[in-house]
């Protein structure tokens, strides 16, 4: 599996461990950065692993910020993404079952490693359910598709 991965220097620490247990269990991480706790802004990277998720580049992306919500609304933005803020492994299967989220948000201020980890291996394990969320999914594509065409 290809997953793209970014943090702000707040999640820096965490996305290096992400990074780890991803590489370790095979799959072929693309880090988008930041490489050290040095301040930066989140956007920036939520913009470069969305973009790659986007283009299907990449399967999914994980992003890491304090909160996990700044990178969420930023990689939102990103025409095609369907970025979910996730606290557990729980919301994390029902982002990828219910929703067809693409790509997972973590707050490495709000979780602990191991928590974080399991919601990211949760994440990318969970195949979309389909059925009747495919409907709601669609819907979800519809609104991008009509604002686009608005600010087009």
């Amino acid at each position: 599996m290809k997953i793209a991965i970014g943090a702000d220097h707040a999640g820096y620490e965490l996305k290096e461990r992400i990074k780890q247990r991803l590489a370790q269990e095979g799959n072929e991480v693309h880090d988008k950065g930041t490489h050290s706790t040095d301040s930066v802004d989140y956007p920036d990277f939520a913009r470069l692993v969305g973009e790659e998720v986007a283009r299907k580049d990449a399967d999914f992306g994980v992003l890491v910020c304090g909160s996990g919500i700044g990178m969420s609304i930023a990689a939102n933005k990103v025409l095609g993404v369907r970025a979910a803020h996730v606290t557990n492994a729980y919301e994390a299967q029902m982002a990828r079952e219910h929703n067809d989220a693409n790509v997972v948000t973590l707050g490495a201020r709000v979780l602990d490693e191991r928590t974080a980890i399991q919601a990211v291996e949760k994440f990318l394990n969970t195949p979309f359910a389909g059925g009747r969320h495919e409907r709601r999914v669609q819907k979800i594509m519809e609104i991008e598709q009509q604002e686009q065409a608005h600010h087009a």
